[in-house]
Formats: structure tokens, C-alpha cells, sequence
């Protein structure tokens, strides 16, 4: 359009566009069919993609929104095309699927691995900077699981899809308090282990506070809880 086609009290073009108002019905009728169209290639690409999405069927429903858009809208594009491209977007994705089951290297490259973020009650600091993971995020995920103390984590794994496995020990161990500040109440009047601390970055138990952790290499200390 040339810049004099511009006008900002031009209420039609605004709200409507160049298409007649007629083509308003047509956008209704052209979201009905690609919705329920939609929908069919969504229940055939599998409960995965209402749930937790891979990486893979993320880049998947990102491409279906562009997909939908340009048939719903534009005047001179048919349907049928949106039809096409969303049975190819299926095609891709069953694709994706049946190349991750065949073989496990793709699946790897498309959705990453599995990470160890805490092993033996030790953070693997190392493992969470990778990962993007702050402590306080995963301070949070243990608290939700009813875990306060680090020392009875055995395993945290962040898994591919992005989930946390935290697996606990059977016996009670003693290890970093992971109470939030607003809880120092709380950290008082738990059971503190006289004859041990604790790296507040790692986790790390030590008989005395050193100057450097030995995992870690940070230098602040507290006392451990059993």
C-alpha cells in the first residue's frame, strides 16, 4: 500500500481491513473448519502433546499457530492449504517419534539427556550452572517433595523433558537445612549436628569450617541438621 492509503481514521481498514465486512463471516467459517481440523491433529499426534511438551513437539504447536493463522485471515489463501501443512506438521512429528524409538542418538540430539543435579546429598554445582538451574529453584522442588534437609537426597535427576526425579534416602541423614529465610524460626529448633558442617553452596559435610570447600570451592558454612 502506498503511505497516502494510510489514514488513522480510516475505522474500516482498521478493524476490518481492505476485504469486504462480508469476509468477517468467512473468517468465521474458515476457524470452525481449521479448529476441528486442528483438534483431529492433535488427538493423532498423542497425549504427549497435552502434556509436559518435549522440545521437539514444542517447536511442533509453535508451527501449527503459524500454520492456522495465514488460512483463517487472508482472503486469497484457501483452507485446503492450511490442511496440507498441518498434515505435514503430523507427518514431522510422527516422524520424530518413530526415529526416537528406532534410535537412541536422535533422541538425544532432539531432546537432550538426562542430568544428575544432586548425588549422595551433594549438589553437583557443576551439573546445575549447565542446566540453568539456580539453587533456589531447586531448593524449591525438594521442599515441595516435604524435604527440608539436603543430606536425605540421594538423586535428583533433571530429566530430558525437563521434569525433576528426586528419589530420598531410607534413613535419616544429616545435611544442609534448606529452610527459606522467612523459616529461620523453624532452622532453630530443628536438631543441629554439633560435630558437623555444611557448604551452603553444595552441600558438602565437613568436620570443621575451612576456608574453601573441597567440592566447591566457596567458604560459607553452616551447621548441619539430622
Amino acid at each position: 500500500m502506498k503511505e497516502e492509503d494510510f489514514l488513522l481514521t480510516d475505522w474500516h481498514r482498521i478493524f476490518i481491513g481492505n476485504a469486504p465486512a462480508t469476509f468477517l463471516l468467512e473468517v468465521l467459517i474458515r476457524t470452525i473448519f481449521l479448529y476441528i481440523f486442528l483438534l483431529i491433529v492433535l488427538r493423532l499426534m498423542g497425549k504427549r502433546m497435552g502434556g509436559m511438551l518435549t522440545i521437539a513437539e514444542l517447536a511442533v504447536m509453535l508451527t501449527l499457530g503459524a500454520i492456522i493463522c495465514v488460512p483463517m485471515q487472508i482472503p486469497d489463501r484457501g483452507i485446503l492449504h492450511g490442511f496440507l501443512v498441518l498434515i505435514c506438521a503430523l507427518t514431522f512429528q510422527r516422524l520424530f517419534s518413530l526415529f526416537g524409538i528406532w534410535g537412541g542418538k536422535v533422541e538425544k540430539i532432539t531432546e537432550g539427556e538426562e542430568v544428575i543435579l544432586v548425588k549422595d546429598g551433594t549438589i553437583d554445582t557443576h551439573a546445575l550452572k549447565d542446566a540453568n538451574i539456580s539453587h533456589q529453584q531447586l531448593f524449591a522442588v525438594l521442599r515441595s517433595q516435604g524435604i527440608y534437609n539436603l543430606g536425605a537426597v540421594e538423586r535428583v535427576y533433571l530429566e530430558a523433558a525437563g521434569l525433576f526425579s528426586v528419589f530420598p534416602f531410607a534413613e535419616k541423614r544429616t545435611g544442609l537445612p534448606l529452610f527459606p529465610d522467612l523459616e529461620q524460626s523453624q532452622l532453630e529448633e530443628e536438631k543441629q549436628h554439633d560435630n558437623y558442617y555444611v557448604c551452603c553452596h553444595c552441600g558438602n559435610l565437613s568436620h570443621q569450617q575451612s576456608s574453601q570447600c573441597d567440592k566447591c570451592s566457596a567458604n560459607l558454612w553452616t551447621k548441619a541438621i539430622q
